[in-house]
C-alpha cells in the first residue's frame, strides 16, 4: 500500500501546534510523489499549506478512524503515534469521564481532581474474579490480575504505581490496598487487612505534605508488600520506605506546608491530654509558616488527628506512646521558634537562658536545659592530643539547629514505621507476596537539588526495568503464538544509570568530597566538568560553574550543586545527640541510643521473603562521624535492594498523571499531559508496539468483522484459519505487514485502519445499492398508489353521477305519489267531518230523554230507602238497649270470677319456688316453663281421665236408671218414677255443673298458658331489642371506620409490608451471619484441635458439642419436672451451667404453688363465713303474715327481675364499650393486621375468643378451687382410710372413667403440696416441689377432661331437650285440638272417639318396635359374619403357630400380632429405643441420599421423623423429644456443611426442613393451623408438648438451608450469565466485534476457557427447577428461588454493563432484549411468572431499551427519561458515556445530549450507588403448607433399613 493511497483527499491528519500539541487536519487534494507540501483544511475550515521536509520526507500522522477514538487500551488503536495517543486520552477523560485507560501492559490513570463514587464495594465485586480484558480499565482490574497470577502462578506480584507529585500515586495504591483486603480479608481474628488500611492516616500525617502541585503529596517513597497464606489470605504486611524529604521539616516554599502532623497537633492543642505540649495555632511556630497559609481547603486537620490517633489505637501503640510521639513533635516545632542571638564577634552567638522555646524543648524531649543551651553554640573539636571547644558562628548554629530537627523527624519517622511493620507482622509462615510501590515521578523544577537528582536517578532504574519488562513480554508473545522474531530498538538507558552509580560516577565522586575536610560543592561540580565532560548524558551550562545537566530518559534535568555536599554528609553534631541519649524519656532514649543505620540488610530468599526495613544493629558502636554512611551510599543501597525484589517478582505498572496545574476538576491540559506521558514510558511502550505488530486479532474475531470482504466461494469452506489467509493475501500484498500466529493474526501499525476503510467502502457500495434499490421501489409503490387513486376516483365520480340522476326519477315519482295520496286524504277527512257532525246530533237528543227518564226512577228509589233506613234505626235502638243490660250483668259476673283467679295467680307469685324459677337465665325460664307445661299437661290428663271416669260412671247411672225406670214403669207406682225422675233431674244439674268447672279450668289453663308465652315473648323480644342495637352499633362503627380504614389501608398495608420485610431481612441476616460464625467457630475449633492435640488430651467423641451449639432451647425439659433422681441425673449429665438455667423454673413454680395456696385459703374461709350466715339466718328468720308476703314477695321477684335485667345490660354495655375501644384503636393506631381486608370482623373474632377463653379459665379455676378444697378436707377428716380417687362424688360433674394411678398420682402431688404450706422453703429439697407440681398438673388435666367430656354431654343434653320441648309442643298443639273437638261431640262420640286415638297411637308404636327389630336383625347378621371372619383367622393364626419351630414361636407370633395390628390399628406412630436414636440418625439423616428415596412419597424422611416424635409424645417423654429433634437439627446441619455445593442434596434438606416445620404446625393443637385439617388428621396432634421453640429452630435452620442454597445456585449460574446474557450472538450475524488491543485477553485467562450460550442458562435452570419440584420443595419458596436467581442474573449483566465499553451498543440491545425474551418465556412455560421474576429484570429491560433508543433530540431525552424509571441517573449517564458504535455509520453520543440527560433527572432522589449489590438476598418467607397425607397411610421402604422402628 503506497503513499499515494494512504494520503488521498479527505484523509485525516495530525500536524503540530504550540497551543493544543497536535491540532486536526484534512487533505484536501491527493499527495502525489515529488510533492512539498500538503494542502490541508483545518477544523475552522481554513486553508493551510504545510511543508513537506525535503530531507526527512516526514509526513503529517494520519488519524484512526472515528470507531477507533476511545478505545479502552491505546495498543488497540491502529495508528500508534503520540497525537493518537494523546487524543484517544483526551477524548476519554473529558467526553466518557473515564479516568483509566490501559496501554498495553500500563493502566493510565488521570488524576480528575474529583471524588468518583467508582471505588466502593460493589465495584470491587464486580472486578472480583474478572479477567483484565473485559472490563473496563480500573486500579481494581489491575489489583485483581496481580492477586490472580499469584494465585495461579504461585510467584510474588508488585505493582508500580508512579507519577508526577499530585498526579494521585497515594490515592492509587490505597484503593489497591483496599481491594486486597477487601479480596483477601484475614484469615483470623487478627484483623490484619484493617491495620493494613489503617497504615495509611498514620504514614499520610507524617509523610505527606501540601505542596505548589498537590494537597496531599508523598514526600517519601514507600514498598509495602502483604503477605497471603496458603489459601491466599491476608496475613501481614511489611512497608519500607526510601528518601523521606527531610529538608522539609525546616524549609518550606511559598504556598506549601510542612508535614501533615505539625499542623494536626496545632489544630488539636486545646485537647487536655495535650495542654503539657504548650502549642499554640501554626502560625506562631518558624517551622510551620514559612510557606504563608497553613490551611488547606477543605481540609479539617482537627478531625484528621482524630483519624490519626484511632490509626495509631488499631495498631497497637499505646497510649503512652503516643503522647510522646506528639512531645516529641511539638518539640522539633519550639527548636524553630529558639532565638539565637550573635555576639559582637562574629563566630559565636548565644541562646537567652529564659527562652521559653528552649525550655520546652527541654522539658518534652527530658534533656538538660543547661546542656543543650551551651551545646547549640559549641561544637567540640577532637584531636590527637586534646578536645577543644569551638564556638559557631550564628549561620553555624541556624544549621546544627536546622540538622538537629531533621535528625530527630527522620530518627522519630524511622521508628513510627518500626511499629507498623510490628503491627503488620505475623508469626504465620507467608507464603507469598503482592507488593506495591508508590514512588516518586519524574521531577523537574526551576531550581533542582539533591531530592529532585535522586528522584530522577530511582526512576531512570524503574524505567530501565519497565523497558526490559514491556521487551520481553512483546518477546514472548511472539514466540507463544510462534512468529518469527525480529530484534526491535528500543531506548535503553543503562549509560545515564552508569553516569550515576558507576565507579566514578557523580554519586561516587560526591561521597569522595564529602570526606574531603575543606571540600566544597563547586569543587565537587569542577570534578564533574573534568570527569563526565565528553559524556553524551552529561553537559555543562553555559551560564553556570556550580550546575550541570543530565539527560534522564524523560527530559534534561538542570541541578545547582549548591547544598549536594551537606545534604548528602546529613550532619548532625555528635554533642547534641548525646544530650538526647541521656533524656529521661525512654522514647527518645531510645530513637538515640544506638544509631541504627536506616539501610537494611540485603538478606532476601528464593521465594521472595520479607524485606526488612531496617538493618540488624551494629555490634560496635561507630567511634567518629566519618564512618557514617552517606545518604547517597544508603539510597544507593535500598534501590538495589528494591530493583532485586521487583526483578524477582512479576510486575504491573500504573502510570498516574496530572491532567493541569490548577487542580481542576476534567480539565485537560495538552502540554502538561504530554509531558508526563513522554517521562512515565507510556509514548515508549506505544513505540515498542508500533514497532513490532501492535493489533492482535484473533481468527473468529477477524472472520467475524470483516467476512464481508470475503467472497461467496471462499466462504464455502469450513476453515476459518485458511479463509482468513486468503483473504488476507488478497486484501494485503505486501506479506511484511500481517503475520499468521498460532491463534491470532498480527498486523503492523495502520493495517486494521487500512482493513477498516476497506470494510467501510463495501458497506458504503452496500448502503448505495440498497437506497438505490429501496429508493426506486418507493417510486414504484408511489406510482401504483396514484394510478390507483386516479381510478377509484374516476369510478367514484361516475357513480356519483349515475346515482344523482337515479335520485332526480325516485323524487319525481315520488312527487306525483305524495299528491295522489293528500287529495283522496283531504276528500275522505270532508266526509268524516260531515258523518260525525250527523252522529253528534243524534247521540245528544237520544240521551236527553234517557236521562228524563232515569230521574223520575231515582227519585222513587231514594224515597223508599229512606223509608227503609228509618224502620231499622227504630228496631236497632231498641235490641242495643237490651244487649247493653245483658252485657253490665255478664261483666259483673266476670269481674268476680277474675278477682278470684287474681288472689290465686298472686299467691302463686308469692311462693319461694316462683322467685326461684324466676333468677334463673333465660334458659332456666325456658325449661321451668316447659316443665309446667308438662305438669298442665298431666294435670290435663288427669281431668281427662276422670272426666272419662266420671262419663263412664254417668252412662253407668244412666243404665243403671233406665233399667230402674224400666221395672220402674213395668211395676205400679208413679211416686217412685217422679222421685226417679228428680234423682235424674239432679245428675244433670251435677253434670252441668262438673262441665262448667271444667270449662273454667281449661280458661285459667289457657289464660296461663298465654300469659308463659307472652312473658317468653317479652323477654325475647327485650333480648332482641338489645341485640338489635348491639347490631346498629356495630353496624354505625363500621360505617364509621369504613372510610378511614379505606383510605389507610392500602399506605399502611405498603408500609407494614415494607416494615415486615426489612424486619425479616434483617433477621435473615442475623441467621446468615450465626450460620457463617458458626462455620468459623467449628473451622477454628479444628484447627486447634489439631494444632494444640497431646497425647494426654483426647476429646469426647460424643455429640454434647454439638448439642450444647444449639442453645436455642434449654437443656432440661421446662414442661413438666420428674422425680427428684431424675432431676439430679439430668442436672449432672448436663452441668450446673445449664441446670442454673432451670432453676428459674423451679422459683417460678414455688412463686405459683404458694399462690394457689393463699387462694384456696380465702376460698375456705369465704366458704365457711357463708355457711356461717346461712345458719343464722336460718335460725332468726321471723314469720311474717300474708300482706307482709305478698309485699315481700313482689318486691324480691321486682328486685330480682331488675337485677336479671340490669346484668344483661351491662354485659352487652361492656361488649359494646370494649367493640368501640378496639375500633378507636385499630383507626388511631393503625394496628390492623397488613393485607387485611376486615379488621373490624378480626377485632369481633378477638374479642369472642378472648372472652370464651375467660370464661374457660374461670371454669378452670373454680374446678380447681373446688378440688383443692374438697381434698383438704378429706385430708382432715380422716388420714388413716385412703379415700377412693376413682370414686364419682370426687370429681363432681364427671362422667369420664379416670385412670387409678394418675388419680393417685395428682392426690399425692395436691397432698403433698397441701402438707407443706407450713414451710415452703422444704419444697426446694429432694424434689417435693416437683412432685407438688406433677400432682397440680395431673389434677388440671384431669379436671381439663372432665370439663371437655361435662361440656360435651351438656350440649347433647341441651339439643335433646330442645328436640323434646319441641316434639311436646307439636303434641299438646295436637291434644288441645283433639280436646276442643272432642268437647263439641257427645258422650257417646267422646268415648267413640277416645277409642280411635288409643288405637292409631298402639297402632303407630307397633310399627316402630317392629322398624326396631328388623334393624337388630340386621345387625345380628352382620355381627355373626364377623365373628365367623375371626374365628377363621383365628384358627389360621393358631395353625400358623403349631407349624412354627418352637424356639421361634413367641417371636413369629409377636410379629404376626404386630402385622394384624398395623392392619387393624396403626395410629401413624412409630417408636424407637433411645439406644437406637444414633442409628436413626444416621439412616435417615447423615448418610441418606435423595437418589435412594426416588418414587416414594416427597419429604418422606419428614414424615417418619414426625412420626417418631408423635410417639414420644404420646409416652410423655420430653427428654426423647428433646434428644431427636437436636439430633436432627445437628445431623442436617452436618450433612449440609459436608455436601457445601451439592445442589441436590441442599434442596433435599430444605423440603424436608420445611416438610418437618409444617408438621409440627399442622399437628400442634393451634386452630389456626387447623383449618384444612380432615378429622383422622386431628387425631395425630400432639397431645402433651408445645414445640414452638424448636418450630423456630428449624425456621432458623430453613433459612440458613435456603442461603445456601441460592449460594450454590449462583455459584454455579454467575459464570455462566455474562457470555450468555452479552457475549453470545443469540441471533447470529447481529453483533460485530471492534478492534481490540492487549488487553482484550488476560494473561490471567485459561486456555480451556468457553463461551456459554442462553441456552445453557436455561438448561442449568431447568435442572434446578425439576429437583425441586421432583423433592416436593413448597411452590412459594420455588418462586422465590428464582426471583432471586433472577435478580442475580440481572444485577450481574447490569453491572458488566456498566463496566464494559465493547458491549454498550446497538446490536448488544437487540441480544439483551431477545435474550430476556427467551427467559421469560420459559418462566411462563415453567409457571413461574407470578414469583416476581420479571420485575426483578426491569432495570436490565431498560438497560436494553436505552441502548436502542435515538439519542439526539430533546425530544429522544425525554423519551429516555420517561422509559428508564428503575434505573439510577447515574447508571443511565454511564450507560449514555458507554455507548460506542460498532461501525462509522452510527454516531456517537454527544455531551449535550448527556447534559440533557442530566438536567431532566437532576431531580431525581436516587441512590448513588452505581452497582446493583448482587449478593443482595431477598427476604424469604416459608408459608404454611399443610398436607393431605395421613400419617397411617405412609409407607416405608426397606432402602432406609429402619427394621427397628414400631409401627403403634
Amino acid at each position: 500500500m503506497s503513499l499515494s493511497e494512504l494520503y488521498s483527499q479527505n484523509t485525516r491528519v495530525w500536524i503540530p501546534d504550540p497551543e493544543d500539541v497536535w491540532r486536526p487536519a484534512e487533505l484536501t487534494r491527493d499527495y502525489k510523489e515529488g510533492d512539498r507540501s500538503l494542502q490541508l483544511r483545518l477544523e475552522d475550515d481554513t486553508i493551510q499549506e504545510y511543508p513537506i521536509d525535503a530531507q526527512s520526507k516526514q509526513l503529517p500522522f494520519l488519524r484512526n478512524p472515528d470507531i477507533l477514538v476511545g478505545e479502552n487500551d491505546l495498543t488497540a488503536l491502529s495508528y500508534l503515534h503520540e497525537p493518537a495517543v494523546l487524543h484517544n486520552l483526551k477524548v476519554r477523560f473529558l467526553e466518557s469521564n473515564h479516568i483509566y485507560t490501559y496501554c498495553g501492559i500500563v493502566l493510565v490513570a488521570i488524576n480528575p481532581y474529583e471524588q468518583l463514587p467508582i471505588y466502593g464495594q460493589d465495584v470491587i465485586y464486580a472486578y472480583s474474579g474478572q479477567n483484565m480484558g473485559d472490563m473496563d480499565p480500573h486500579i481494581f482490574a489491575v489489583a485483581e490480575e496481580a492477586y490472580k497470577q499469584m494465585a495461579r502462578d504461585e510467584k510474588n506480584q508488585s505493582i508500580i504505581v508512579s507519577g508526577e507529585s499530585g498526579a494521585g500515586k497515594t490515592v492509587s495504591a490505597k484503593y489497591a490496598m483496599r481491594y486486597f483486603a477487601t479480596v483477601g480479608g484475614s484469615a483470623s481474628d487478627t484483623n490484619i487487612e484493617e491495620k493494613v488500611l489503617a497504615s495509611s492516616p498514620i504514614m499520610e500525617a507524617i509523610g505527606n505534605a501540601k505542596t505548589t502541585r498537590n494537597d496531599n503529596s508523598s514526600r517519601f517513597g514507600k514498598y509495602i508488600q502483604i503477605g497471603f497464606d496458603k489459601r491466599y489470605h491476608i496475613i501481614g504486611a511489611n512497608m519500607r520506605t526510601y528518601l523521606l524529604e527531610k529538608s522539609r521539616v525546616v524549609f518550606q516554599a511559598d504556598d506549601e506546608r510542612n508535614y501533615h502532623i505539625f499542623y494536626q497537633l496545632c489544630a488539636a492543642a486545646s485537647l487536655p491530654e495535650l495542654k503539657e505540649l504548650a502549642l499554640t495555632c501554626a502560625e506562631d511556630f518558624f517551622y510551620t509558616s514559612q510557606g504563608g497559609d497553613t490551611s488547606i481547603e477543605g481540609v479539617d486537620d482537627a478531625e484528621d488527628f482524630e483519624k490519626t490517633r484511632q490509626a495509631f489505637t488499631l495498631l497497637g501503640v499505646r497510649e503512652s506512646h503516643q503522647i510522646s510521639i506528639f512531645k516529641i513533635i511539638a518539640s522539633i516545632l519550639h527548636l524553630g521558634n529558639v532565638e539565637i542571638q550573635a555576639e559582637r564577634q562574629d563566630d559565636s552567638c548565644s541562646v537567652s537562658p529564659q527562652d521559653e522555646h528552649l525550655s520546652a524543648f527541654c522539658r518534652l524531649l527530658g534533656v538538660e536545659h543547661s546542656q543543650m543551651e551551651h551545646w547549640l553554640c559549641h561544637r567540640k573539636l577532637v584531636t590527637t592530643a586534646e578536645t577543644y571547644v569551638k564556638t559557631m558562628s550564628l549561620q553555624q548554629v541556624v544549621n546544627a539547629r536546622n540538622a538537629l530537627a531533621k535528625h530527630i523527624y527522620a530518627q522519630l519517622f524511622g521508628w513510627i514505621v518500626e511499629q507498623v511493620n510490628k503491627a503488620l507482622h505475623t508469626a504465620l509462615k507467608q507464603h507469598s507476596f503482592i507488593g506495591v510501590l508508590d514512588i516518586y515521578g519524574f521531577e523537574t523544577f526551576e531550581v533542582n537539588s539533591f531530592e529532585q537528582f535522586c528522584i530522577n536517578y530511582a526512576n531512570e532504574k524503574l524505567q530501565q526495568q519497565f523497558n526490559s519488562h514491556v521487551f520481553k513480554l512483546e518477546q514472548e508473545e511472539y514466540m507463544k503464538e510462534q512468529i518469527p522474531w525480529t530484534l526491535i530498538d528500543f531506548y535503553d538507558n543503562q549509560p545515564c544509570i552508569d553516569l550515576i552509580e558507576a565507579k566514578l560516577g557523580i554519586l561516587d565522586l560526591l561521597d569522595e568530597e564529602c570526606k574531603v575536610p575543606k571540600g566544597t560543592d563547586q569543587n565537587w561540580a569542577q570534578k564533574l566538568y573534568d570527569r563526565h565532560g565528553g559524556c553524551q548524558h552529561f553537559q555543562k551550562p553555559r551560564m553556570s560553574n556550580t550546575a550541570f545537566i543530565v539527560a534522564h530518559f524523560a527530559d534534561k534535568v538542570e541541578y545547582l550543586s549548591d547544598g549536594f555536599l551537606e545534604k548528602n554528609r546529613d550532619t548532625v553534631y555528635e554533642e547534641q545527640i548525646n544530650i538526647l541519649k541521656a533524656s529521661k524519656c525512654p522514647l527518645v532514649a531510645d530513637l538515640f541510643h544506638d544509631d541504627k543505620d536506616s539501610v537494611p540488610a540485603p538478606s532476601t530468599s528464593a521465594k521472595g521473603s520479607k524485606i526488612q526495613v531496617r538493618s540488624s544493629r551494629p555490634l560496635l558502636k561507630a567511634s567518629n562521624k566519618e564512618h557514617k554512611k552517606t545518604v547517597g551510599h544508603q539510597f544507593r543501597t535500598s534501590l538495589q535492594l528494591l530493583m532485586e525484589t521487583l526483578n524477582a517478582t512479576t510486575p504491573h505498572y500504573v502510570r498516574c498523571v496530572k491532567p493541569n496545574d490548577e487542580k481542576l476538576p476534567f480539565h485537560f491540559d495538552p502540554k502538561r499531559a504530554v509531558q508526563q506521558l513522554r517521562a512515565c514510558g507510556v509514548l515508549e511502550t506505544i513505540r515498542i508496539s508500533a514497532a513490532g505488530y501492535p493489533s492482535r486479532w484473533t481468527y473468529h474475531d477477524f472472520f467475524n468483522r470483516y467476512r464481508m470482504l470475503i467472497k461467496k466461494r471462499e466462504l464455502a469452506g469450513g476453515d476459518k484459519k485458511a479463509i482468513c489467509r486468503s483473504v488476507l493475501e488478497s486484501l494485503i500484498k505486501d506479506p511484511d505487514k500481517f503475520q499468521f500466529g498460532r491463534t491470532k493474526i498480527f498486523f503492523r501499525a495502520g493495517q486494521v485502519a487500512y482493513l477498516e476503510k476497506l470494510r467501510a467502502d463495501k458497506f458504503r457500495a452496500a448502503t448505495i445499492t440498497i437506497q438505490k434499490t429501496v429508493r426506486g421501489w418507493l417510486q414504484r409503490v408511489k406510482y401504483r398508489r396514484l394510478k390507483g387513486a386516479t381510478l377509484t376516483l374516476q369510478r367514484y365520480c361516475r357513480g356519483h353521477l349515475a346515482r344523482r340522476l337515479a335520485e332526480h326519477l325516485r323524487r319525481t315519482r315520488a312527487a306525483v305519489v305524495f299528491q295522489k295520496q293528500y287529495r283522496m286524504r283531504r276528500a275522505r277527512l270532508a266526509h268524516r267531518k260531515v258523518r260525525r257532525a250527523a252522529i253528534v246530533i243524534q247521540a245528544c237528543t237520544r240521551g236527553m230523554l234517557v236521562r228524563r227518564i232515569y230521574r223520575q226512577v231515582l227519585r222513587e228509589h231514594k224515597a223508599t230507602v229512606i223509608q227503609k233506613h228509618v224502620r231499622g234505626w227504630a228496631a236497632r235502638r231498641h235490641f242495643l238497649r237490651l244487649r247493653g243490660a245483658a252485657i253490665v250483668i255478664q261483666c259483673a259476673f266476670r269481674r268476680l270470677k277474675a278477682r278470684q283467679e287474681l288472689k290465686a295467680l298472686k299467691i302463686e307469685a308469692r311462693s319461694a319456688e316462683h322467685l326461684k324459677r324466676l333468677n334463673v337465665g333465660m334458659e332456666n325460664k325456658v325449661v321451668q316453663l316447659q316443665r309446667k307445661i308438662d305438669d298442665q299437661n298431666k294435670e290435663f290428663k288427669t281431668l281427662s281421665e276422670q272426666l272419662s271416669a266420671a262419663a263412664s260412671a254417668h252412662a253407668m247411672e244412666v243404665t243403671k236408671l233406665r233399667k230402674e225406670l224400666a221395672h220402674y214403669q213395668q211395676s205400679p207406682g208413679g211416686d217412685v218414677g217422679l222421685r226417679l225422675q228428680e234423682e235424674v233431674e239432679s245428675l244433670r244439674t251435677e253434670l252441668q255443673r262438673a262441665h262448667s268447672e271444667r270449662k273454667i279450668l281449661e280458661d285459667a289453663h289457657s289464660r296461663e298458658n298465654d300469659e308463659l308465652r307472652k312473658r317468653v315473648a317479652d323477654l325475647e323480644q327485650e333480648n332482641a331489642l338489645l341485640k338489635d342495637e348491639k347490631e346498629q352499633l356495630n353496624h354505625q362503627i363500621l360505617s364509621q371506620s369504613k372510610d378511614d380504614l379505606a383510605r389507610g389501608s392500602a399506605q399502611e398495608n405498603l408500609l407494614v409490608k415494607k416494615e415486615l420485610e426489612e424486619e425479616r431481612s434483617r433477621y435473615q441476616n442475623l441467621v446468615k451471619e450465626y450460620s457463617r460464625l458458626e462455620q468459623r467457630y467449628d473451622n477454628l475449633r479444628d484447627e486447634m484441635t489439631i494444632i494444640k492435640q497431646t497425647p494426654g488430651h483426647k476429646r469426647n467423641p460424643s455429640n454434647q458439642s454439638s448439642l450444647e451449639s444449639d442453645s436455642n432451647y434449654p437443656s432440661i425439659s421446662t414442661s413438666e419436672v420428674g422425680d427428684t433422681e431424675d432431676a439430679l441425673q439430668q442436672v449432672e449429665e448436663t452441668g450446673l451451667e445449664k441446670a442454673a438455667l432451670d432453676m428459674t423454673v423451679f422459683l417460678k413454680l414455688q412463686k405459683r404453688v404458694r399462690e394457689l395456696e393463699q387462694e384456696r385459703r380465702k376460698l375456705q374461709a369465704q366458704l365457711e363465713r357463708r355457711e356461717q350466715q346461712d345458719g343464722r339466718k336460718v335460725q332468726v328468720e321471723p314469720p311474717k303474715n300474708d300482706i307482709d308476703l305478698d309485699q315481700d314477695t313482689d318486691l324480691a321477684y321486682n328486685t330480682l327481675k331488675r337485677q336479671e335485667l340490669e346484668s344483661e345490660n351491662k354485659k352487652l354495655k361492656n361488649d359494646l364499650n370494649e367493640l368501640r375501644k378496639a375500633v378507636a384503636d385499630q383507626a388511631t393506631q393503625n394496628n390492623a393486621a397488613p393485607g387485611s381486608p376486615d379488621g373490624y370482623g378480626l377485632l369481633l373474632n378477638q374479642l369472642r375468643l378472648a372472652n370464651e377463653e375467660l370464661e374457660v379459665r374461670k371454669e378452670e379455676v373454680l374446678i380447681l378451687r373446688t378440688q383443692i378444697v374438697s381434698a383438704d378436707q378429706r385430708r382432715l377428716a380422716g388420714k388413716s382410710a385412703e379415700p377412693n380417687i376413682n370414686a364419682r362424688t370426687s370429681w363432681p360433674n364427671s362422667e369420664k372413667h379416670v385412670d387409678q394411678e394418675d388419680a393417685i398420682e395428682a392426690y399425692h402431688g395436691v397432698c403433698q403440696t397441701n402438707s407443706k404450706t407450713e414451710d415452703w422453703g422444704y419444697l426446694n429439697e429432694d424434689g417435693e416441689l416437683g412432685l407438688a407440681y406433677q400432682g397440680l398438673k395431673q389434677v388440671a388435666r384431669l379436671l381439663e377432661a372432665q370439663l371437655q367430656a361435662q361440656s360435651r354431654a351438656h350440649e347433647e343434653e341441651v339439643e335433646c331437650l330442645k328436640t323434646q320441648v319441641e316434639a311436646l309442643k307439636e303434641e299438646m298443639d295436637r291434644q288441645q285440638q283433639t280436646f276442643s273437638q272432642t268437647l263439641l261431640l257427645s258422650p257417646e262420640a267422646q268415648v267413640e272417639f277416645g277409642v280411635q286415638q288409643e288405637m292409631s297411637r298402639l297402632t303407630n308404636e307397633n310399627l316402630d318396635l317392629k322398624e326396631l327389630v328388623e334393624k337388630l336383625e340386621k345387625n345380628e347378621k352382620k355381627l355373626k359374619k364377623q365373628l365367623k371372619i375371626h374365628m377363621k383367622r383365628v384358627q389360621d393364626l393358631e395353625a400358623a403357630q403349631t407349624l412354627a419351630q418352637n424356639g421361634k414361636r413367641h417371636q413369629e407370633l409377636s410379629r404376626q400380632v404386630a402385622v394384624q395390628r398395623k392392619e387393624k390399628d396403626f395410629q401413624g406412630m412409630l417408636e424407637y429405643h433411645r439406644e437406637d436414636e444414633a442409628l436413626l440418625i444416621r439412616n435417615l439423616v447423615t448418610e441418606l441420599k435423595p437418589q435412594a428415596l426416588a418414587g416414594t412419597v416427597p419429604c418422606l424422611p419428614a414424615y417418619i421423623l414426625y412420626m417418631c416424635i408423635r410417639h414420644a409424645d404420646y409416652v410423655n417423654d420430653d427428654l426423647k423429644v428433646h434428644s431427636l429433634l437436636t439430633s436432627t437439627i445437628n445431623g442436617i446441619k452436618k450433612v449440609l456443611k459436608k455436601h457445601s455445593d451439592d445442589f441436590e442434596m441442599t434442596s433435599f434438606w430444605l423440603s424436608n426442613t420445611c416438610r418437618l416445620l409444617h408438621c409440627l404446625k399442622q399437628y400442634s393443637g393451634d386452630e389456626g393451623f387447623m383449618t384444612q385439617n380432615t378429622a383422622k388428621q386431628n387425631e395425630h396432634c400432639l397431645k402433651n408438648f408445645d414445640l414452638t421453640e424448636y418450630r423456630q429452630v428449624l425456621s432458623d435452620l430453613s433459612i440458613q438451608i435456603y442461603q445456601q442454597l441460592i449460594k450454590i445456585a449462583e455459584g454455579v449460574l454467575q459464570p455462566m450469565i455474562v457470555s450468555a446474557m452479552l457475549e453470545n450472538e443469540s441471533i447470529q450475524g447481529l453483533s460485530g466485534v471492534k478492534p481490540t488491543g492487549y488487553r482484550k485477553r488476560s494473561s490471567s485467562m485459561a486456555d480451556g476457557d468457553h463461551a456459554y450460550c442462553l441456552e445453557a442458562v436455561i438448561r442449568q435452570m431447568s435442572s434446578f427447577h425439576t429437583v425441586m419440584c421432583d423433592q416436593g420443595l413448597d411452590p412459594e419458596i420455588i418462586l422465590q428461588v428464582f426471583k432471586q436467581l433472577f435478580y442475580m442474573i440481572t444485577a450481574v449483566t447490569l453491572n458488566n454493563l456498566l463496566l464494559r465499553k465493547d458491549v454498550c451498543s446497538w446490536s448488544t440491545g437487540m441480544q439483551l432484549r431477545y435474550n430476556i425474551s427467551q427467559l421469560e418465556e420459559w418462566l411462563r412455560g415453567r409457571n413461574l411468572h407470578q414469583s416476581g421474576a420479571v420485575q426483578t429484570m426491569e432495570p436490565l429491560i431498560q438497560a436494553a431499551q436505552l441502548l436502542q433508543l435515538k439519542k439526539k433530540t430533546p425530544e429522544d431525552a425525554e423519551a429516555i427519561c420517561s422509559l428508564s424509571t428503575s434505573l439510577s441517573t447515574q447508571q443511565i449517564v454511564k450507560i449514555l458515556n458507554l455507548y460506542t458504535p460498532l461501525n462509522e455509520f452510527e454516531e456517537r453520543v454527544t455531551v449535550g445530549f448527556i447534559r440533557t440527560i442530566q438536567a431532566q433527572l437532576q431531580d431525581r432522589n436516587d441512590p448513588q450507588q452505581l452497582l446493583l449489590d448482587y449478593k443482595h438476598m431477598f427476604p424469604v418467607l416459608f408459608p404454611f403448607n399443610p398436607s393431605a397425607l395421613t400419617m397411617d397411610s405412609i409407607h416405608i421402604p426397606a432402602c432406609l433399613n429402619l427394621e427397628f422402628l414400631t409401627e403403634v
